[in-house]
């Protein structure tokens, strides 16, 4: 078997075959296969696309290059998340809580913030104490005795993801369909969950900025988790706006707390209970309706709160900062953006807003760069809000006064008011299921 005998054959549009697939992967990871010719091939994916079936083979490839996580030593039914990542989303912190209060376990493995997005172990570690570094007997050892624990990506887990998406970010090939669903579904079958749930996001601060391509990503996923032998539907749900009110990892950290409160802002809390109830369905704890009621319940009678605290103090985290979120440090320096004139707001470019809080220190360009976690901004005002001259659109905080008037300066030029207010926009879009598509 030739390298470049397969990028002739995808380079017209023909199906490559498991074997030929098996063949290529291996090669790749063994470096036995150059990245000139695989920087070709992936290209040829990004023009030609993949079928359904080669595009679940890469995944199933991909996912067995490295570790797989066996967790049996786990008692019960384990579901996952995962989210295609987006601004100020931080429903991770919500919903492992809420799921493990109803008795379905939650071993996940999150990554940390890259760019304008955010990430679930940088928002985490944000608690003084809370280790994201567990060894994995531990790791089972705290979700069968808490129900639930989030810890980072480690040991050899789908080497084959790492080196291909190293040679896709230099090569213009990371916004192809088939490339982005084989590079999540890889890591999450290789996690190990019995159940998956994915929230594509849509909109100007997601990945996929148009409804419809989310639905095709999310098609292409279903499917791959499907033909795994996994139970798996996606939510597509909005990215146009920021997710809640606050960006940044401690700010973050105390706006989950306040959703399992009872006392957030309704949008993160509606997304929240419906990817909680999915996560329930999906292990079989009820219809769609009773796994909604069981989120809901999770928060009006302070479970989710209480499993939180748990998982926090199980994994060396400060309890006390659950019960008492004002306890996080506050960033030193803090100034309020406003408007100049009045009206609605009509536009928020939220993959600018995400960068605003990278520019403050909240996130990273480079997967080594430090971070501030008390940095970041809490939006005053969103999509559809009316303002008035002088009214706050947002307060940003940080550590390095310096870096205040560009983050001002891109934050002003993030919003857009116009005289009428524009047209609500949903929450979540679509459920895309192995059945099917059912749009809201």
């Amino acid at each position: 078997m030739r390298m470049y005998d397969l990028i002739e054959k995808k380079k017209h549009g023909q199906e490559l075959s498991q074997d030929e697939i098996a063949w290529m992967i291996r090669g790749f990871v063994d470096e036995e296969i150059p990245d000139y010719q695989m920087a070709a091939m992936l290209m040829a994916i990004y023009f030609q696309g993949m079928t359904d079936r080669e595009t679940a083979e890469l995944t199933m490839e991909m996912a067995g290059s490295g570790d797989m996580v066996d967790l049996s030593p786990i008692q019960g039914v384990k579901a996952d998340k995962h989210s295609t990542g987006g601004v100020g989303d931080k429903t991770t912190l919500v919903i492992v809580p809420i799921v493990a209060a109803n008795g379905v376990k939650v071993a996940k493995m999150s990554g940390r913030g890259l760019g304008h997005t955010g990430g679930t172990i940088d928002k985490l570690e944000s608690i003084p104490g809370f280790q994201t570094a567990i060894p994995r007997e531990e790791f089972f050892q705290i979700v069968n005795r808490t129900g639930a624990a989030v810890i980072g990506q480690s040991g050899n887990l789908v080497p084959a993801d790492k080196k291909l998406y190293a040679l896709r970010d230099v090569t213009a090939t990371v916004d192809s369909i088939p490339l982005i669903a084989s590079s999540i579904m890889s890591k999450k079958i290789a996690a190990g969950s019995n159940a998956i749930v994915l929230d594509v996001k849509t909109g100007s601060g997601a990945f996929m900025k148009t409804l419809e391509d989310s639905i095709r990503l999310a098609e292409k996923m279903v499917a791959i988790g499907t033909h795994a032998g996994r139970d798996c539907c996606a939510l597509i749900t909005d990215m146009d706006v920021p997710l809640g009110h606050a960006v940044g990892n401690s700010l973050e950290m105390q706006e989950s707390i306040e959703v399992l409160k009872g006392r957030g802002p309704a949008d993160l809390t509606e997304v929240c209970i419906d990817l909680a109830a999915n996560m329930l369905y999906m292990a079989k704890a009820g219809t769609i309706e009773e796994c909604t009621k069981l989120a809901e319940d999770s928060i009006a009678d302070g479970r989710g709160l209480k499993a939180l605290k748990d998982m926090v103090e199980s994994q060396g985290g400060d309890g006390s900062y659950i019960d008492h979120p004002e306890k996080f440090h506050q960033a030193p320096y803090s100034m309020e953006v406003k408007a100049d004139e009045a009206g609605f707001i009509s536009h928020m470019d939220t993959e600018a807003i995400g960068i605003v809080s990278v520019m403050l220190g909240a996130g990273r360009s480079r997967k080594e760069d430090p971070i501030d976690h008390s940095a970041g901004l809490i939006l005053r005002k969103k999509y559809g809000d009316p303002v008035q001259p002088g009214d706050v659109l947002a307060v940003l905080r940080t550590s390095d006064q310096k870096l205040l008037p560009g983050a001002v300066k891109k934050l002003k030029a993030a919003y857009r008011i116009s005289r009428e207010k524009g047209a609500e926009k949903k929450l979540v879009y679509a459920r895309v299921t192995r059945d099917g598509i059912e749009r809201f």
